[in-house]
């Protein structure tokens, strides 16, 4: 898969992501919402496995520079028409716009070409991740109440929006 915008190209991952990719993978404050930031050798053994074998993610790369900056998730979700998708930036380029250009060309080209039922997505940050999800058309289905423990051992919510292809259809991000 190939997408292209304005600012970004959407492929395939590639080995020579690697140190793009550890830069986001490795920075704690990247990870906070995630999990534990990852050392050099654990994020090439999910670029190899995850990225590139399976093909569960895509690369978010800027036009000008080349360079790799976001990781895209996306992947079936039970059933083949259904998708989840997930996004992790590089710091460098948070507020830019950049996470809702990209995860929007991919919505639009899963649910119109690709002919996928619906979207889906996940968060326990309620504040960007959830204000980008309802940027992109989302709809919230649900909160599941201190589900899943931050980085701190702390019980937090757990936030579950998507998008159906007939909404998408009605929205304004097409």
């Amino acid at each position: 898969m190939y997408i292209e915008s304005e600012r970004i190209i959407l492929r395939e991952f590639c080995e020579e992501d690697l140190n793009d990719l550890q830069e986001i993978f490795g920075d704690a404050e990247t990870m906070e919402n995630c999990e534990q930031a990852y050392t050099i050798e654990k994020t090439l053994e999910f670029l190899k496995e995850f990225c590139i074998e399976k093909k569960y993610a895509f690369a978010s790369v800027d036009k000008k520079t080349g360079k790799m900056i976001g990781y895209i998730l996306f992947k079936p979700y039970g059933d083949p028409e259904v998708y989840e998708i997930g996004w992790i930036f590089n710091k460098n380029f948070w507020g830019k716009g950049y996470a809702y250009e990209t995860c929007s060309k991919l919505i639009r080209y899963a649910l119109r070409e690709l002919k996928v039922h619906k979207i889906i997505a996940e968060a326990i940050d309620n504040v960007k991740s959830v204000g980008l999800m309802k940027k992109l058309g989302m709809n919230h289905e649900g909160t599941q109440m201190k589900q899943t423990k931050d980085l701190k051992g702390h019980w937090v919510d757990l936030y579950f929006y998507g998008i159906l292809k007939e909404d998408f259809e009605e929205s304004k991000i097409h």
